[in-house]
């Protein structure tokens, strides 16, 4: 059935050529691409409007750490002649407000199924289709599914006992209630100090009557150096956007910045300590892929940035214990997902402000007035939970998702996932995944690393209908060579020392019996390496598929 087809309306149609799981920026964009090519699209939205992360994560001081001009769609070219960003790094409303508003200039809204989260899908190995159950109960067929589902958009929370007793007002950032909530004059507890919580801590301090913070590790955070954007600023930027957009797709990971080619070695100690200040004073990520490359590759080079950012926390921070405390002895700078900030070591001055180190003083239970350590109760009005995701893998295993011979992910991804290219799972055909685990789609500034990926995968779906294929599976030993690359790659960095998300390690054991397998989730090559690998199957006929016509 394709587009043309109008024996039934939108909303009474079960039956399409592609299913799209996600309306968030990923989402957005694949449900454009393939309508423009003429196919029937139907995509299933958990949430109640568009915009996937930028809808669900409304808590205090969420707000990008990508510029914001770098951060939107290269498509909408008439968003780009009118749409003003207000700030350098834009806040959680105004982003929603930007992916609302392309939803309504290109009329995204009318294929979207929203308030309907996907519990479940099987493969039909008679008719080569996917059968897609949702919570509404309402069930949908299509002959080819796209996974939106996004890298961080499962959210977990600690192995806490009497983790429901508390009575107070309890919220995961990730879940952020749309209305107000407000926190001033309470006694606020907020866990964990990852990136989410980095935001949402500097902003909770200014209100709460008090704010005590448990933090399991310290993470190296930077400056934001957030500015206004002026009409003049604005007129340039946008002056300079089809070189902007070319330009992005050939940086590491779609950021302004880039690694510097020359290395920390090539400087005296003197320039190289200038060259750290001139980062440090810089926007953004310009202190972490702006540096010179070596930090990413060589301990001694990172440990010099490392030496100049702990001079600068006890710069900020009032009390040596304190400073101590904030500073990083288990990582080298950028193995973990670098947080950016503005105010957040200053907070800790703050009389009304407590840290808590769980290493030092563990919490034993959640009670119903708060909280149980080692040393005593502290009471709280709110408990605030960020602690993060169970990151690229996470949404798509809550699915039920069984393909043929009756496997489910959960069981094919039972010692960690494995893709081919990070699109495709053996064993599940006519299922691809945009985002998910050891691909670079969303892997950094995502709309600049989602697009030319969706864009390949819009070209493969077309050429699916135009030349009638039926199935489409990755081979099994395409995806064991692909996963032992990313694996091996992986292991070689610097990131391979350190406990991250990236290896899933913020994830605790459900059976101690059997250990987790230590895999990477990620993807550790360059975008453009990325993006020309995928092009190079298109022009050589999709090897390391299994095509049944």
């Amino acid at each position: 059935m394709t587009a043309t087809e109008t024996a039934t309306t939108a909303t009474e149609k079960t039956t399409f050529d592609v299913l799209v799981i996600g309306a968030g920026i990923s989402g957005m964009y694949q449900l454009h691409l393939l309508r423009e090519e003429g196919l029937s699209v139907r995509v299933l939205e958990a949430g109640s409007d568009v915009g996937g992360t930028w809808h669900w994560n409304r808590y205090p001081g969420a707000r990008l750490d990508s510029e914001s001009y770098s951060y939107q769609y290269a498509f909408a070219t008439d968003m780009l002649e009118d749409w003003d960003w207000s700030e350098l790094f834009a806040g959680q409303p105004e982003l929603e407000r930007y992916y609302q508003t392309v939803a309504d200039r290109y009329d995204l809204r009318r294929d979207i199924e929203f308030d309907t989260r996907v519990t479940a899908m099987a493969f039909d190995e008679q008719a080569n289709t996917w059968t897609v159950t949702t919570d509404t109960g309402k069930t949908f067929v299509a002959p080819l599914v796209i996974t939106c589902t996004g890298v961080l958009s499962a959210p977990i929370y600690p192995h806490i006992p009497g983790i429901d007793r508390f009575k107070g007002e309890r919220y995961h950032t990730a879940l952020w209630p749309a209305e107000t909530v407000t926190l001033e004059n309470k006694k606020v507890i907020v866990i964990g100090t990852g990136a989410t919580g980095i935001q949402a801590i500097t902003e909770v301090a200014k209100t709460a009557g008090h704010l005590t913070v448990f933090q399991r590790t310290a993470n190296w955070a930077v400056p934001l150096r957030n500015q206004a954007m002026t009409p003049e600023r604005m007129a340039e930027i946008r002056a300079g956007y089809p070189d902007m957009f070319e330009n992005l797709q050939h940086t590491f990971s779609g950021f302004l910045h880039d690694w510097d080619p020359v290395p920390t070695t090539a400087y005296t100690p003197e320039e190289l300590q200038e060259r750290f200040q001139q980062a440090w004073n810089g926007p953004g990520f310009a202190k972490w892929m702006g540096l010179p490359n070596d930090i990413a590759s060589s301990a001694e080079a990172n440990q010099k940035w490392c030496d100049f950012l702990v001079e600068r926390i006890r710069e900020r921070v009032t009390d040596p214990a304190t400073a101590a405390l904030l500073t990083p002895n288990d990582h080298y700078f950028g193995t973990k997902r670098v947080p950016c900030e503005s105010g957040y070591y200053e907070v800790f001055n703050q009389d009304n402000v407590d840290l808590i180190s769980l290493k030092q003083n563990p919490i034993l239970e959640i009670t119903e007035t708060g909280v149980r350590t080692e040393t005593g109760d502290i009471d709280a009005d709110v408990i605030i939970f960020a602690t993060g995701f169970e990151a690229f893998s996470g949404a798509l295993k809550r699915i039920d998702i069984t393909g043929v011979g009756g496997i489910t992910l959960e069981q094919a991804w039972s010692d960690g996932p494995v893709t081919y290219l990070g699109v495709q799972v053996a064993g599940f055909p006519n299922l691809f995944i945009m985002g998910g685990p050891h691909g670079k789609g969303g892997h950094g500034n995502g709309p600049r690393c989602a697009e030319k990926v969706q864009e390949w995968m819009t070209d493969f779906a077309k050429h699916i209908f135009d030349e009638s294929i039926v199935r489409v599976e990755a081979d099994p030993a395409a995806q064991r060579e692909w996963s032992d690359e990313v694996q091996e790659r992986a292991m070689k960095g610097l990131m391979a020392q350190t406990k991250s998300a990236f290896f899933g390690d913020n994830l605790a054991d459900d059976d101690p019996a059997k250990p987790r397998k230590r895999t990477y989730l990620a993807y550790v090559g360059a975008l453009d390496e990325y993006v020309d690998r995928l092009k190079n199957l298109t022009k050589n006929g999709y090897p390391g598929f299994v095509i049944t016509s």
